[in-house]
């Protein structure tokens, strides 16, 4: 027997015209993000400063994700007094992949920004987290390592210490200051942004007409074609 209901085509809803925008908002925070990375590369991430009488305005060091700086050579004489390695043995694997680590990130947060599915796009700040949090690890890693495998021949002996990787500390002698630099508040301000990016991403899923068929990945690409926009 002949089937005689009439069969309509379901139409999907039209996104409104506000979508597009948004959309592009997203790119347009990540992008900002990512340029901020870059810029961050190029800066000190921390910087440190040793008060003595013999240095009444201090010796200052800065630390960069390619190298240091400052009166590194100073420094390294009066560490030999006390037994403790040169600056330049810290973090030498570190300094040759971070722009490797830069560009991963970079690569990531676009990726993820166009092309993740709707659970999967809340993960778009992760990124930008985990650099600097393993920066912060890498850095006390080496503070206390270096602070505490001090030659026992050494002219001057001191106990094992760890320097302070925030605000003021004491080595013998030496008052010691250490604070966060321009490339550390970049990266910070490049994770405020990728999670202004996150949020604005979740409204823009939440509206979407495809959302029904969102998996892993977006199936229009975030700015690619989407069902007309309603006026």
């Amino acid at each position: 027997m002949a089937d005689s209901h009439v069969h309509l085509s379901v139409i999907k809803p039209a996104a409104p015209s506000w979508h597009r925008g948004l959309r592009w908002l997203v790119v347009l925070l990540a992008g900002a993000a990512i340029g901020l990375y870059v810029l961050a590369f190029f800066q000190p991430w921390w910087s440190f400063t040793l008060y003595a009488p013999q240095y009444p305005h201090g010796l200052k060091l800065s630390i960069s994700l390619t190298g240091m700086g400052g009166d590194v050579r100073e420094i390294d004489m009066l560490n030999h007094y006390i037994g403790m390695g040169h600056l330049a043995e810290a973090a030498k694997h570190e300094r040759e992949l971070a722009g490797y680590g830069v560009g991963l990130i970079s690569v990531l947060v676009i990726g993820i920004a166009l092309l993740a599915g709707k659970k999967l796009g809340r993960a778009l700040f992760v990124p930008a987290v985990l650099f600097p949090a393993v920066f912060l690890g890498d850095a006390f890693y080496y503070l206390y390592t270096f602070g505490h495998r001090l030659d026992p021949h050494a002219p001057i002996h001191l106990p094992p210490f760890t320097p302070e990787l925030f605000g003021n500390g004491q080595i013998g002698q030496f008052m010691t200051f250490a604070t966060p630099s321009a490339g550390f508040w970049m990266a910070c301000g490049s994770l405020v942004l990728l999670v202004a990016a996150t949020l604005v991403r979740r409204k823009v899923c939440a509206d979407c007409p495809q959302q029904g068929n969102c998996g892993a990945v977006c199936p229009s690409a975030l700015v690619g074609p989407h069902p007309k926009e309603a006026v």
